[in-house]
């Protein structure tokens, strides 16, 4: 390979649309590179989501679940990261290789679809992409459900062995007030109002709300890029420092953007956003607000941000 082919198969990659409109997929469903995988999940009901996928899944999709496929069987917060090694296994055993294209989808405007973005794309593998609405978007064009399960044969899937683009509890704690933190759970979560899942209610404190549904347009697909862009300067989420708060001090993680919710699956919804508002990416705080919460740190309620605690 010349360095030609070099330098336009790295453009290609850096490149990689992480949305996938249903037009575009429709056309591409006889692709023998396709794999479409159904990631329907729903909070506190544990099995729902592959109860949905028996019942009608886009064609040739398999369904890969949060609580078994997506997370570790323990760490920080409630939706641990898994083992990079032990999720390429899992996924080459299903048929997931690295020469293929992977579009996620749910039903619920693409926060859980995210989660699995996120984790391939953190693991180097590039051609992976959200169906942009969903599966609600998908019969809305007209487009037919099936019910049989595909059987891919065996595939390598050579991911990186280590997880990035991450920042743990306490180097974040120690951070605060120097970056800049969204946290994507809905304003009465993190106003503190209401808490059905974690035992403190409130936020993290020096976090922005940016509740995930605030990326959608009222039918359930993205906004458009500028749209995108301009909700997140509107935080100071753009990867700069917009309004002179931030303090200067060495590091790469400084003035950086991190992105939270409660145990780290809708936080990718918003990286998913800003990549696809062209922004710089975000850093996932994976254990989130019931890592944070677990370890007894101090949190704000209200709908301020509140200040940093260390």
């Amino acid at each position: 390979m010349g360095s030609s082919d070099i330098l336009a198969l790295v453009a290609a990659v850096e490149t990689f649309d992480p949305l996938i409109s249903v037009t575009d997929l429709a056309d591409r469903l006889d692709d023998p590179a396709l794999r479409i995988v159904d990631c329907r999940w729903y909070l506190g009901r544990p099995g729902d989501g592959r109860t949905a996928y028996r019942v009608g899944h886009l064609p040739g999709a398999i369904h890969l679940d949060v609580d078994t496929d997506l997370v570790a069987p323990e760490g920080p917060g409630r939706h641990p990261l898994p083992d990079p090694g032990w999720f390429a296994l899992r996924l080459g055993a299903l048929g997931i290789g690295d020469e293929h294209q992977v579009v996620a989808y749910d039903d619920v405007g693409g926060w859980v679809a995210a989660r699995l973005w996120w984790m391939l794309d953190s693991l180097g593998h590039a051609r992976v992409a959200v169906l942009d609405g969903g599966i609600t978007a998908w019969t809305a064009a007209g487009h037919a459900l099936s019910v049989a399960v595909p059987s891919w044969p065996a595939a390598r899937s050579s991911l990186a062995t280590a997880w990035r683009g991450t920042i743990e509890r306490e180097e974040l704690r120690a951070r605060l007030g120097w970056v800049t933190l969204l946290d994507a759970r809905a304003g009465a979560r993190y106003r503190g109002e209401t808490e059905p899942i974690d035992a403190v209610p409130g936020h993290i404190p020096t976090a922005l709300n940016a509740p995930t549904d605030g990326n959608l347009a009222t039918d359930g697909t993205f906004l458009p890029r500028a749209e995108l862009a301009d909700r997140f300067r509107s935080l100071g989420a753009a990867g700069v420092d917009v309004d002179g708060t931030h303090l200067e001090v060495a590091g790469a993680i400084d003035r950086a953007v991190v992105v939270s919710c409660g145990s780290g699956v809708s936080a990718c919804h918003n990286a998913l956003a800003m990549r696809a508002a062209g922004l710089p990416d975000p850093i996932l705080y994976p254990g989130s607000y019931s890592d944070w919460t677990r370890a007894g740190l101090p949190v704000a309620t209200g709908p301020e941000p509140g200040r940093p605690t260390r």
